[in-house]
């Protein structure tokens, strides 16, 4: 396949197909390169946090985030995405990212309501680190994105609690999310990560064990989608702004397709590990 449209798999292809987006696929399509330019290897340099999708060693997905001070995160040539940070103790992508995995990630700039993705193979660097070789690298625009300026907090143990299913209290704090973020891949393993936000309560909580969420307009290139067209694994990511602790879940995703301009994603949670210290910073509103 040539064209704007090689840059998609088939499930992309099939969902842009069936939202009547083919041709606005095709033109945002050539956003997407293999290569970091200069401006946006300053707008990572600047970054505080990256949220990481990958798969365990299980080959459940997983969404999680990494952080550390400006200049954590460097380009140090166009092909290359270099990660002075790793997971913390308990955090499930800890083994498979010491490793080598596929991984997608998205940087997010809530104060300036800015996000960049930049996917592909992450090598440990030997110092605690990631080297991840771009395969796929594109900014997203601002929709939806709540504005937040980044404070750093004293520095505590890590510490995980799991489960296989949402607690109450876990289930309050999904249910008042105005944020968070989605993992998925293609059957080849090719890993995307995906920013969803709106007003508290964009994510509906209908057991301790079901979730869904309703897809707004985005860029129409309909990755995230496009991924559970044909593989429903699924994993999120959602943060407490206000303690930096962050909720990370995998499970499974279905797409209800009955009004195919507003589809709703279903949720099923398969495990739950809870980081209470995910990072040392934490986020208040403008």
């Amino acid at each position: 396949m040539t064209g704007p449209g090689a840059r998609y798999h088939r499930g992309e292809r099939a969902v842009q197909r069936r939202t009547g987006q083919l041709e606005r696929a095709d033109h945002v399509g050539r956003s997407i390169g293999a290569a970091i330019p200069p401006v946006a290897a300053r707008f990572l340099t600047e970054r505080r946090t990256l949220v990481v999708g990958a798969a365990d060693r299980a080959g459940r997905l997983w969404a999680t985030t990494l952080s550390g001070p400006a200049g954590f995160l460097r380009a140090p040539d166009e092909h290359t995405l270099a990660v002075a940070a790793g997971p913390v103790a308990g955090d499930p992508l800890a083994e498979a990212l010491a490793g080598g995995a596929e991984v997608g990630t998205i940087a997010l700039d809530p104060a300036g309501r800015r996000r960049m993705r930049v996917n592909g193979r992450a090598v440990p660097d030997g110092r605690g680190g990631l080297l991840i070789a771009a395969e796929q690298v594109y900014a997203n625009c601002p929709k939806h994105i709540r504005r937040r300026s980044p404070h750093d907090a004293p520095a505590k143990a890590a510490a995980a609690t799991t489960g296989t299913a949402l607690t109450l209290p876990q289930q309050l704090a999904v249910g008042c999310a105005d944020t968070f973020f989605v993992a998925t891949a293609d059957p080849d393993g090719k890993v995307d990560a995906s920013h969803r936000g709106g007003a508290p309560g964009v994510l509906t909580v209908h057991a301790p064990d079901r979730l869904s969420w309703p897809e707004f307009p985005g860029n129409t290139m309909f990755m995230t989608l496009g991924n559970l067209e044909l593989n429903p694994a699924a994993g999120l990511l959602v943060p407490d702004w206000e303690t930096g602790a962050a909720l990370l879940l995998t499970g499974r995703a279905t797409v209800d397709w009955a009004d195919p301009d507003a589809p709703v994603v279903h949720y099923t949670v398969t495990a739950v590990v809870h980081l209470a210290h995910a990072t040392p910073l934490t986020w208040t509103d403008h």
